[in-house]
């Protein structure tokens, strides 16, 4: 099925955005398990895993709207030093994504390709229980001071 240039345009977008957020939180998670916190290890991994996820979804919708996707321009990313920049980073992409996933949904709906829609606001869905995750994180550095938080990060 030919799908709308402009939507298969934003979907490659999206999955450039996708891409970067992968290896960042692939990076902060190996970071995490070089330093001994072996749950915000596997915190971050499974957030990657879950964009590994997004990014395959929309990688089939572009091939099904007779696109070509693009994997080889990943968006820039932004490592932290420390736990809280990596928290900091990862809550800026995930507004950004969430603001790009709410404009691509109003594209699809706009040029009448609902399910495309509606493969977007599973993806968003899952976009704001991340950001949720990472604020719940920040709150509880700021109750528990970073060295008590930490010291329930390790295996």
């Amino acid at each position: 099925m030919k799908g709308n240039a402009k939507l298969i345009d934003t979907l490659n977008a999206l999955l450039a955005d996708e891409l970067g957020a992968i290896n960042q939180y692939i990076v902060h998670a190996e970071m995490c398990e070089n330093w001994g916190y072996g749950k915000l290890h596997d915190h971050f991994e499974k957030r990657a895993i879950d964009e590994m996820k997004h990014a395959g979804k929309l990688i089939a919708r572009i091939l099904f709207l007779e696109g070509m996707p693009i994997v080889s321009k990943p968006s820039p990313i932004h490592i932290g030093s420390d736990v809280p920049k990596m928290f900091q980073y990862d809550h800026e992409a995930e507004a950004g994504a969430i603001a790009a996933y709410n404009e691509a949904i109003m594209l699809a709906g706009e040029v009448k390709d609902y399910a495309t829609r509606e493969i977007l606001e599973n993806i968003l869905n899952d976009e704001d229980a991340h950001i949720d995750a990472i604020e719940e994180n920040q709150d509880q550095i700021g109750h528990m001071t970073l060295g008590i938080y930490l010291t329930t990060k390790v295996d």
